[in-house]
């Protein structure tokens, strides 16, 4: 059980900050936050790939639900940062 968390927090942390990295511009999110949403994308391209009937009949290593991992969690951090970076600022205030 704590071997599963520990994977999954492995795997958010290892979604989040290559969603990150690709992502252009600056992120102004935590670890934490980049834990969390890497593994909610990864939770959510995996079911969603599934969904759309992908099959690992091979065994290894599933890239497919990786990738759209990934682009799930490029998704969330995209939201995440648009709902966060509006908050705490009033308009004129970053005028320079």
């Amino acid at each position: 059980m704590i071997g599963t968390i520990i994977g999954a927090l492995v795997v958010g942390l290892i979604i989040g900050a290559l969603a990150r990295l690709v992502m252009p511009g600056k992120q102004n999110i935590g670890v934490i936050m980049t834990i969390v949403l890497g593994a909610l994308g990864s939770l959510i391209g995996s079911w969603l790939t599934y969904q759309l009937g992908y099959s690992n009949s091979n065994g290894g290593f599933e890239i497919i639900p990786f990738l759209v991992g990934i682009v799930v969690a490029i998704v969330l951090i995209g939201i995440y940062v648009a709902v966060m970076g509006k908050r705490g600022t009033r308009p004129g205030t970053n005028v320079r």
